[in-house]
Formats: structure tokens, sequence, C-alpha cells
């Protein structure tokens, strides 16, 4: 499953075993890239609060999300990441694989709102290349309909993707999807 030690639901005790019986209440079941937080308990807890913070966000939709955890972990070179959120965003969003490959091929080609797309090029931009985020970007997200909160919110999900492709590539997190 993973080159570090990790708590499996099966064997999960205490604080471990009541996140993990939330999860499988909202998912069904507790993926690999989850379970690789129960080293640490406060970081599984903090991780599985935001997912449910991010997943109920009052304007950035799912398939917005899904698209910022699946183009910021295809430049990160991320295939648990990629193939989880691809399946999301066809499986939840009801997305065709084709609209999917479009969307990783350009995301301009795929179908996100214009707004949307703005703020998704933000987003990968800020993950690409932070120095190169301008006040015009910003001008033009907010111009776009996003507020600063909306803005923070998704460029802080993408900087956390980063981070999550970190752990689950380099402790070998393998696929259980």
């Amino acid at each position: 499953m993973s080159i570090l030690n990790t708590v499996t639901p099966d064997k999960a005790t205490g604080e471990v075993a009541e996140i993990y019986d939330q999860i499988r209440q909202a998912w069904g079941h507790v993926p690999a890239a989850i379970q690789v937080f129960s080293a640490n308990p406060f970081l599984l807890r903090h991780q599985w609060e935001y997912y449910g913070s991010i997943m109920q966000h009052p304007t950035l939709s799912l398939p917005l999300t899904a698209c910022i955890r699946m183009l910021v972990s295809q430049a990160g070179s991320c295939d648990y990441c990629i193939d989880m959120n691809a399946g999301m965003l066809i499986n939840a969003a009801g997305w065709t694989p084709e609209e999917v490959a479009a969307t990783r091929a350009d995301f301009n080609d795929g179908p996100l709102s214009a707004p949307e797309k703005l703020l998704l090029g933000l987003v990968l931009k800020a993950t690409r290349d932070a120095r190169g985020v301008s006040a015009a970007d910003l001008a033009a997200a907010r111009g776009a309909g996003w507020s600063d909160r909306d803005i923070l919110d998704a460029v802080n999900h993408g900087a956390r993707m980063v981070a999550g492709d970190i752990v689950i590539s380099g402790f070998k997190v393998e696929r259980d999807f």
C-alpha cells in the first residue's frame, strides 16, 4: 500500500478508527491516499476536515476542484491523483472520458465555464510559477466574478495538492481504485 507504515481500516482504533468511520460513511471506503495520513492522527483529521470543507465550498464546484487536483497532479506526475480525479469527473460530475482527455491536454478545451477556466488558469500559474502571478491576474479573476476568498481558496487548494502529490508519490501510495 505504501512504504510508510500506516493504519489500514481493519486495524484502526481510537481516533483513527473514528475518522475512518466518517470517511466510510461519506465515501464508502477509505482511499489509500487518505490512509497515508494515519501515521499522524492530527494530520489525518486535518486532511479529512479540509476535504469536507472543499467538497462543500459555496462557489468552487466539484468539477473545478477536481480539475485543480487533476491538473496540478499532472504537472507533478502523481498518477494516483490524476486518475482518481479523472474518475471523479467521470463518475461524480458526469463528464465523458473525452472531455477529461481534452481538459488534460488543454484545460481551455474542457467543459468548465469561462470563469472557472480563468480561475483554474490562475491556480495552475500559481502552482507552476508563483512569482509570475500578478495583480492583473487577480483583477481578471475578480472581473470574472470571483471573490478574494474564492481566489485564495482555489490557489490554496492547488498548493495543498502539490504537497499531497509529494506525500503520495514519495511514500509510493498504490492505487486502490
